[in-house]
């Protein structure tokens, strides 16, 4: 796992999501340059105020994108799906065709259904979430809260064709590295609860 130079912490939680939630991992590709960081235009996807958890929400759900997109995610950061693999994704800061042609060989961390994985990247006041959902009806909305209450919509993106999973991204430039607990939530459309993950940050403050 590698992010651009100047972040100084990485978390994926995949594996230790596992242990900290029961869910599994998803295949996150994440890549990082010795010399620069290329910058990609700012989010596309503007992040909706949160909302009172379990609250119906005519959120539109997913946009759909096609495999190997390039989706700006925020702090130069772009995402891409891929259809080879189970939930595999890719999250780059430079070089994302590259990061793209090598993860078009890994299979992906097939996670077990109605469950989500995450991940975090740090860099001083800036934090990026990012992770993977597979739910057998598409969420119409994933929060992220975190230990303080603060509690934010993220952006989503699926495949064409309803093939069960996308990921999830929330850009919290400025909010400040959390500490604790960050607990993501996966709702219907109804605000049935679909999925949640929760897990301890032991890199922050470090």
């Amino acid at each position: 796992m590698e992010t651009r130079r100047g972040w100084k912490r990485l978390a994926t939680m995949g594996a230790a999501a596992v242990v900290l939630a029961g869910g599994a991992g998803a295949a996150v590709a994440v890549e990082r340059t010795a010399g620069h960081a290329a910058q990609v235009p700012a989010a596309v996807d503007a992040v909706a105020p949160a909302k009172a958890p379990g609250r119906a929400t005519t959120a539109p759900g997913p946009r759909i994108v096609q495999p190997y997109q390039p989706v700006s995610i925020g702090q130069g950061a772009v995402m891409a799906l891929l259809p080879e693999g189970r939930q595999n994704y890719v999250v780059a800061w430079t070089n994302v065709r590259e990061a793209v042609e090598q993860a078009r060989g890994m299979v992906g961390d097939d996670i077990r259904p109605e469950s989500l994985s995450g991940g975090i990247a740090v860099d001083g006041a800036d934090v990026l979430y990012t992770g993977a959902w597979r739910t057998s009806t598409p969420p119409a909305r994933i929060t992220v809260r975190t230990a303080d209450g603060t509690e934010r919509d993220a952006g989503m993106l699926s495949l064409p064709g309803g093939p069960g999973w996308g990921t999830y991204y929330l850009d919290a430039a400025g909010a400040g590295a959390p500490r604790g607990a960050v607990t993501i939530t996966a709702y219907g459309l109804d605000g049935t609860v679909l999925a949640t993950l929760a897990y301890e940050l032991p890199l922050a403050g470090r």
